[in-house]
């Protein structure tokens, strides 16, 4: 069986706790997307216009520098990417991510939490940071996704 790794990012935990159990459910390995800078409460407030968030999610070539490397990038086939939705999308977060290693050959399963967006256009958005990479249509789920929607992933 080709190994699985489940990366995640994750600031309130909620996205944490999701990958935590999508992780034990395929029996994958766990690694934290963390960004150098962490973010605060009031980078994170949407309604201002020049909160951090609100002015890296205006911009589109916007790239997060991450704290932390996966050391073994290579030896995983199928990458579940989890991440909060932000503006109807994945936080720049996620494309500095995959944009930081060769992926080709890889599949890329997207999951997502929100507090009320839908996965918005997540394929429109990540694909052109994949490098040569599958990207399946992935799903939104909450923390208490059932063990169908969990197994559901990898058939997507």
């Amino acid at each position: 069986m080709d190994k699985i790794l489940v990366a995640y990012f994750s600031v309130s935990g909620t996205t944490a706790k999701l990958a935590e159990t999508i992780a034990e459910y395929y029996s994958a390995d766990l690694f934290e997307i963390e960004p150098v800078e962490k973010y605060t409460a009031e980078d994170l407030n949407w309604n201002d216009k020049s909160s951090r968030s609100s002015i890296e999610m205006n911009n589109p070539a916007s790239r997060v520098e991450i704290k932390n490397v996966c050391e073994r990038m290579e030896e995983y086939k199928t990458i579940l990417v989890g991440y909060p939705i932000w503006w109807g999308v994945a936080p720049h977060i996620i494309n500095t991510f995959l944009e930081s290693y060769d992926l080709s050959d890889k599949t890329i399963i997207p999951f997502a939490t929100s507090g009320g967006s839908l996965i918005g256009k997540t394929q429109e958005y990540l694909g052109p940071s994949l490098n040569n990479a599958t990207l399946k249509p992935g799903a939104l789920l909450s923390v208490f996704a059932t063990e169908n929607q969990i197994s559901s992933l990898m058939d997507s």
